[in-house]
């Protein structure tokens, strides 16, 4: 692992309580708004306890979640309502948030963005008789009034924003890859979208900052998507400057297409092939074929077998149209910069010529598979259909479910908790499917990208049964 992404403000166990004020969007509040929040935060208490400490530790190596609480046990959160707003009170939070008594200004901002996400869809979404979950337009919906609340829709900008997908335990070249396409991305005056955390998350967004200076772009937009399953696992690297926690894993997915107008997918682990899957999966929706959509597979030379073996695995599952709605780019940092400012100017044209919005893709059709919650646990896991004969949309719907019943069983609590009381997941289906799904995992496990090394072998959370 390169010194770049060894390097970090490592937690010593120094804990700090103090009082802070919240930032950006928090910053002016009516009391009433304050009410609702001091209110909703009793509610949501250890949600907003355990998302909090994530940010709290920003910058922070590590994707062990379990660990995290535990060594933050007695760290607390209350938000109180006083003259000037809002104010936030913590109790045995991490020094590593604070230089000479005084929180860090980003992660100040982060905490805010906490805050006003879990609390904005507990209050404001969640109870609303306005908002339905339970349609793909309702969804659809309420993804936009969560992103719309977090201020991160703007009218004023055309389509830059590229989501840059990949594995939070990647190699050091793979890393400095990452970096130089985040580069070349700036330099075209591109902004970068990750989900939030080290790795191939952060890589792009560290090169786009230099571009960006070069350009005197300056500040770019560095978007952070998370979820509160996830964050604490992959918890938000200091360049991003706009973070957004979804409800869930599946209106996080709809987060990065409706939002970003391109994406790039360097190397990566289950969580990148749910990534894939999902995209995919959406875009082979007839009603999404001839929508311009940019999407790039690269990396290093290092990395050309990584997607050889991920091209075949799509080919297997869903076959060459599949294959067809990506490009594969090894070693090229410019190639991949250029094709995407190319695909902009495509983007672009296209919302121009059917009338919709440079800030949020409402056209792209989503079917209810890829956006009702799935609820991991060993029955659901078992139950999937993983056969040949599903249509298209089906297989990559289950396949997308599938990876992120492994993700959950790697990194998130409850999963963590439930493989230990019960044992693996059991995955069942096809043979042909099945081998090669074992293949691609080996791979994952023997490359090092399930999780981040800790110096144990890594133990699979998932059994393949014939």
């Amino acid at each position: 692992m390169s010194a770049d992404i060894a390097r970090s403000e490592h937690c010593d166990g120094t804990k700090v309580s103090t009082r802070v004020y919240p930032a950006r969007s928090l910053s002016v509040l009516s009391h009433a708004e304050v009410a609702r929040l001091s209110d909703a935060t009793e509610e949501v208490g250890e949600l907003l306890r355990q998302v909090a400490l994530a940010v709290l530790t920003s910058g922070e190596q590590g994707d062990d979640a379990e660990q995290l609480f535990e060594t933050y046990r007695d760290f607390r959160i209350e938000v109180h309502q006083v003259n000037r707003g809002m104010r936030i009170d913590l109790e045995n939070a991490p020094g590593c948030a604070f230089v000479d008594g005084e929180m860090i200004r980003g992660i100040r901002e982060l905490l805010s963005a906490v805050v006003r996400d879990i609390v904005y869809f507990q209050t404001e979404i969640h109870p609303s008789p306005y908002f339905d979950l339970e349609s793909s337009g309702g969804i659809t919906n309420t993804v936009f009034e969560v992103l719309r609340n977090a201020r991160l829709l703007d009218t004023e900008l055309d389509p830059r924003l590229v989501v840059c997908w990949g594995g939070h335990s990647i190699s050091g070249e793979e890393y400095d890859y990452t970096k130089e396409v985040g580069y070349q991305l700036g330099l075209r005056g591109m902004d970068i979208c990750t989900g939030c955390g080290p790795g191939a998350m952060k890589g792009p967004m560290k090169g786009a900052t230099i571009a960006h200076a070069k350009q005197r772009t300056l500040p770019g937009r560095y978007v952070g998507i998370s979820e509160p399953g996830i964050i604490a696992a992959e918890s938000p690297n200091p360049i991003v400057n706009d973070l957004v926690i979804m409800p869930d894993i599946e209106k996080r997915l709809e987060a990065f297409v409706r939002l970003g107008h391109g994406i790039i997918v360097f190397p990566g682990g289950v969580g990148t092939a749910e990534e894939i899957l999902y995209l995919l999966g959406v875009l082979l929706n007839p009603n999404n074929r001839d929508m311009p959509f940019p999407l790039v597979f690269t990396g290093p030379e290092s990395a050309r077998e990584y997607f050889e073996e991920i091209d075949r695995f799509v080919g297997l599952t869903l076959g060459k149209s599949a294959q067809d709605r990506y490009r594969i780019v090894i070693d090229n940092p410019v190639a991949v910069a250029r094709h995407m400012a190319e695909g902009m100017k495509a983007v672009r044209q296209w919302r121009v010529d059917t009338n919709d919005a440079f800030y949020f893709n409402w056209q792209l059709k989503t079917e209810p598979a890829f956006q009702e919650p799935f609820e991991v646990s060993h029955e659901s896991m078992a139950a999937l259909d993983i056969s040949p004969g599903l249509p298209t949309h089906e297989m990559a719907a289950n396949l997308r479910r599938l990876f992120s019943g492994i993700v959950t069983g790697n990194v998130k609590p409850q999963g963590l908790r439930a493989i230990r009381e019960h044992g693996p997941f059991e995955i069942r289906g096809d043979r042909d499917i099945l081998a090669a799904l074992d293949e691609l995992l080996k791979r994952f496990v023997a490359q090092h990208r399930m999780k981040l090394p800790s110096g144990k072998p890594y133990q699979p959370c998932y059994r393949i049964v014939g």
